[in-house]
């Protein structure tokens, strides 16, 4: 996880451009299904980087892999083969793990804003938040943590846009507003990496451009690593690159194929000078 401090100095300026250091790794992956007495690849040697503060867009048409490299690089779903990493602070962490590792490494490092906010009906908006800091625990928290999530849920509800609603149930929200909440819940643990899977899809055209704005702020703001699939063009136009993935590859979204295409631009440039 991302510490205090340096959550507190990224948060110094919320437009700070994505750093050259990658959190991300993806190299090779392939992923296949039974598909009656035939085998479908998902994934198709998919190889990507995303550096730190830095927003990757994906998209392509439904059913074309996009969800599931989400999944993937979420620790939801093990990849047939590649490697699949996340260079945390606290050293390399294995995005194929299984089991109570995978569900340590989802809750420790990585933050997921699914299409449906999927908010529970009976606790309200504060508590969506600090409930993500109980997960896993056996014993209860200390009065301290107590306190520190109840600060760390106040900071983020005023970062989108939602100060003095934490009394409030998810009822009583728009759809924007639950967008919201969904955003700031991912962001609970400080993850350093951000799945995004569409979270504006059934948002009006001003509610997604509000939510996409907050996703680039909290981006900047925290310094995570951001990977966020959509089917619009201007909101993937917001994001530092935007690939493509068609039947399982993943292209440029100009169409250059191959895992080159994936990969940050400081190592193309570099690859370009040699």
């Amino acid at each position: 996880m991302i510490s205090p401090t340096a959550l507190d100095s990224r948060m110094a300026d919320s437009r700070t451009a994505p750093d050259s250091r990658t959190a991300l790794h993806i190299s090779g992956v392939d992923l296949e299904v039974v598909d009656g007495s035939a085998k479908r690849r998902i994934l198709d040697d998919v190889s990507l980087d995303v550096n730190r503060g830095e927003i990757v867009a994906v998209t392509g048409p439904s059913g074309s892999g996009k969800s599931t490299l989400l999944a993937v690089a979420g620790c939801l779903q093990t990849p047939y083969t590649g490697v699949v990493k996340l260079h945390s602070a606290d050293g390399d962490v294995d995005l194929t793990a299984r089991g109570a590792a995978a569900a340590r490494v989802r809750r420790e490092h990585v933050g997921l804003v699914f299409q449906q906010p999927n908010l529970l009906p009976a606790l309200t908006v504060r508590e969506q938040l600090i409930v993500m800091t109980r997960l896993g625990r056996i014993l209860p928290p200390q009065a301290s943590e107590r306190r520190r999530a109840r600060e760390r849920a106040a900071e983020l509800l005023e970062s989108v846009g939602l100060a003095g609603m934490g009394d409030r149930r998810v009822s009583t929200l728009s759809g924007g507003q639950q967008a919201r909440v969904n955003l700031a819940r991912a962001l609970m643990n400080e993850p350093e990496l951000l799945l995004v899977d569409e979270p504006t899809a059934a948002l009006d055209r001003a509610s997604a451009e509000a939510v996409t704005d907050l996703i680039v702020d909290v981006t900047r703001r925290y310094g995570a690593a951001t990977l966020y699939v959509t089917h619009d063009p201007g909101q993937a136009a917001r994001a530092d690159r935007v690939l493509e993935m068609v039947d399982g590859r993943l292209t440029d979204a100009g169409g250059a194929a191959g895992g080159g295409a994936a990969t940050s631009p400081e190592k193309r440039e570099h690859a370009a000078a040699r």
